[in-house]
């Protein structure tokens, strides 16, 4: 059995801390200051984070492989697993030509650029990040906004902005499970803090938007159906994360939300000629003035509507009893580690959710899909290939660093961390938003800084007399506001937007939207941890 020491280096604290951050260190360093790729950063940091469990921490050479695995194949499955299927679905659109006719229908809703600003930037991308993630919402949004007319710097910023309220539960919840997975919280207990912090952007995000598109102007005429839009999209996330499911709370969000925003009749409008010539200083699309049959525009949506469908019969109580009966539970080999009282750790013991989990589900729907718009098995298959070749960076990243993660919470760094940070007391809660804000604006994921600070934070909060449960979830909350100014998704934006090599420029749009808002999640937290807010926690 292998005990974690929580001061292996000289009976000090604060000299163990400082080693044990040295992986952490490596990682931030080679990304956001060398600009070093992210999965070599990624292997670089996992190298560094085995070098100093091995040789500071005493971790047996083959216990802190085993963590490694563990943290891999846990990346894999069921975070990539989720990713990989989830823009499979899209990629077939794609190729069936669906998405061009999906892209239409949302022009045809209504044409006012602040309107469509909402539909695309806010619904449509919350509906893409819920069901992808990792950069997909950005790109195709900021496409479809072009094609729509707007300026290409505008589309990109509205799309970068939008992409905050519904990143902490992206990707079918994968960043909150991931944060439950490494801090050893229930899934349930984490997933709905996030849900009672997160939902307060919505309230601000569509305003801001249609600030963003239409200045003082947007503001004044349009604050209603951005209103209606963010408050339904909050209800519904809070709803769907405190009591149905953390991976349904974007779906239901981003379908109420638009629901919503249609249904106001200020949105409906025709929009005034000044705005439409002053917002869309952009080439329309001609492609949008084609007419599509009424069939195929509901074959567009099928592929969103039968991924709500699987996930909504998975929920029912006997389904859902039958889909968690599938997981297998088993001792990870080579694994027999115990914290610094003596107790075994969660981590020697691993489930793999075979068929509950959000990926498998997605397949189903994937599969479902395939044959409602006709794709040849052949070219599925094909098409799933593809998936996972244009993802392979992304593969290594992620697994590289969960294995880091793992290594680091195993061998008992993240600990050793976390109790010197826990130095800082009450400024915690502050800061906590902070190191998530920055663990994503450096990483570009909010599933990778979980992975990252999740344990630090739960350890630190322990020792600090915090909520375990808050300063988890205000990781996440936190860092979600730091996606819009992550160089990778500042790229993707650029890219989808014929804008290379003017990332800068975006970046000093977007910054200071980026910073006011993690002040008021950083205050939201604070008031959290106290009397004044804390009725707002579970």
């Amino acid at each position: 059995m292998y005990v974690q020491e929580l001061e292996p280096l000289g009976d000090s604290l604060g000299l163990s801390a400082l080693v044990a951050a040295l992986p952490l260190v490596i990682v931030l360093v080679l990304l956001g200051g060398v600009r070093m790729k992210a999965h070599l950063a990624g292997l670089t940091g996992l190298l560094a984070a085995v070098l100093v469990a091995w040789l500071a921490y005493g971790m047996p050479l083959d216990q802190t492989f085993s963590s490694a695995a563990q943290g891999a194949v846990f990346g894999l499955f069921p975070i990539l697993w989720i990713v990989v299927n989830a823009l499979w679905v899209y990629r077939m659109t794609v190729h069936t030509r669906h998405f061009d006719i999906l892209r239409r229908s949302f022009g045809r809703l209504s044409d006012d650029p602040r309107i469509q600003a909402l539909v695309v930037a806010f619904c449509f991308g919350a509906l893409l990040e819920a069901l992808a993630g990792f950069g997909a919402p950005v790109a195709i949004c900021s496409v479809m906004l072009v094609a729509l007319g707007f300026d290409p710097v505008r589309a990109a910023v509205v799309s970068l902005v939008a992409n905050t309220a519904p990143v902490a539960f992206g990707a079918m919840g994968t960043p909150v499970v991931t944060l439950a997975q490494v801090t050893g919280l229930p899934l349930d207990d984490v997933a709905s803090v996030v849900g009672r912090q997160t939902p307060l952007l919505a309230l601000v995000v569509p305003l801001l938007l249609v600030g963003l598109v239409d200045g003082r102007r947007g503001l004044r005429e349009t604050w209603v159906p951005a209103l209606a839009c963010g408050t339904a999209f909050a209800v519904a996330q809070f709803a769907a994360s405190n009591y149905v499911s953390a991976q349904l709370a974007d779906i239901g969000a981003a379908l109420l939300g638009a629901g919503a925003l249609v249904a106001v009749p200020q949105a409906r409008r025709p929009a005034p000629e000044p705005v439409r010539a002053s917002v869309l200083t952009g080439a329309r699309s001609e492609e949008l003035d084609e007419d599509d049959p009424r069939r195929e525009v509901l074959r567009a949506y099928a592929p969103y509507a039968l991924i709500v469908a699987v996930f909504s019969v998975a929920q029912i109580p006997p389904v859902k009893d039958w889909l968690a009966g599938a997981t297998r539970t088993f001792d990870w080999p080579f694994l027999d580690v115990a914290d610094p009282r003596g107790e075994p750790v969660g981590g020697n013991v691993f489930s793999w959710p075979v068929v509950s989990t959000g990926g498998t589900l997605v397949l189903l729907a994937g599969l479902a899909t395939a044959v409602v718009l006709g794709v040849h098995a052949r070219v599925a298959v094909r098409e799933w290939l593809a998936t996972v070749r244009e993802l392979r960076y992304a593969i290594l990243t992620v697994t590289s660093v969960l294995a880091l993660a793992y290594v680091m919470n195993l061998s008992g760094q993240a600990a050793t961390i976390g109790h010197f940070v826990a130095a800082a007391g009450a400024g915690l809660a502050f800061l906590s938003p902070v190191l998530g804000w920055f663990g994503v604006a450096v990483s570009g994921s909010d599933t990778s800084a979980n992975a990252l600070f999740g344990a630090l934070q739960v350890t630190a909060a322990r020792e600090s007399g915090l909520s375990p449960e808050l300063l988890a979830a205000a990781n996440s909350s936190g860092g979600v506001l730091g996606k819009m100014i992550s160089p990778q998704n500042l790229t993707i934006a650029c890219a989808a937007v014929g804008l290379a090599g003017r990332e800068g420029d975006l970046l000093r749009k977007v910054l200071p939207w980026s910073l006011g808002l993690l002040l008021v999640m950083c205050l939201i937290v604070v008031g959290q941890s106290t009397p004044v807010l804390g009725w707002m926690l579970p």
